[in-house]
């Protein structure tokens, strides 16, 4: 399949978006920080995670997607569209306290702080290893490191886990990764496996849980 755009088109849309929204990026990164600590930490904090999820996913729909991609690729509309859908999944969970958060231990605070530590930080050292310097790179806010944050808060999240939260950031990682391949943006290939990584812990926690009701009988 061709893209509708070349690889030059795709990095200056993300020059531009850097250019025009700075001083926002550090704001989204302490905003990713704070929704880290916030699980960690509890004390009633931890209610506002899911509403920093809807308000990313509007931000990417509205400001990236709608504003800029769709100058180079109309499809973005539909993207747009989709990452809408997202932030209203998000927020009916958040408002019918169905995404819940408890204090994260063991394997799943390590996966999750893998993942989450890749968003913020490891992605963007392996765009400035292979050679995507600011403002021609996508930072946090964007929708691949955005997205792989989404998967590190949704593995820390209290099962069940609702389903219908996974659709949209897996449908992404469909699209970013094809991307990544085609445009040669490696960092976006951690999409796939903060994907994988949650869809394993999401498996697992998803086993166990008979297993956690049957020891609570009498």
């Amino acid at each position: 399949m061709t893209l509708p755009f070349s690889r030059e088109q795709f990095f200056e849309i993300f020059a531009q978006y850097n250019a025009t929204v700075w001083p926002l990026q550090p704001v989204f990164v302490a905003m990713g920080v704070a929704s880290i600590v916030a699980v960690f930490v509890q004390r009633g904090f931890e209610r506002v995670v899911g509403w920093v999820l809807v308000l990313f996913w509007l931000w990417m729909a509205i400001a990236y997607h709608f504003a800029f991609f769709t100058s180079i690729n109309p499809a973005a509309w539909v993207f747009g569209a989709a990452f809408l859908i997202g932030a209203g999944v998000f927020a009916w969970h958040v408002r019918a306290g169905t995404l819940r958060f408890t204090k994260p231990v063991g394997a799943t605070a390590v996966a999750g702080l893998a993942v989450l530590s890749y968003s913020l930080v490891g992605y963007q050292l392996l765009g400035w290893l292979a050679g995507h310097a600011y403002p021609q790179t996508p930072t946090f806010g964007l929708p691949c490191p955005t997205t792989i944050f989404t998967f590190g808060i949704l593995l820390l999240a209290q099962h069940p886990v609702p389903l219908s939260l996974f659709i949209v950031p897996l449908a992404w990682t469909v699209v970013g990764t094809f991307a990544a391949i085609q445009l040669g943006v490696p960092q976006d290939l951690g999409l796939l496996a903060a994907a994988a990584i949650t869809a394993s812990r999401w498996r697992r926690a998803k086993t166990q849980q008979p297993t956690a009701k049957l020891s609570h009988l009498p």
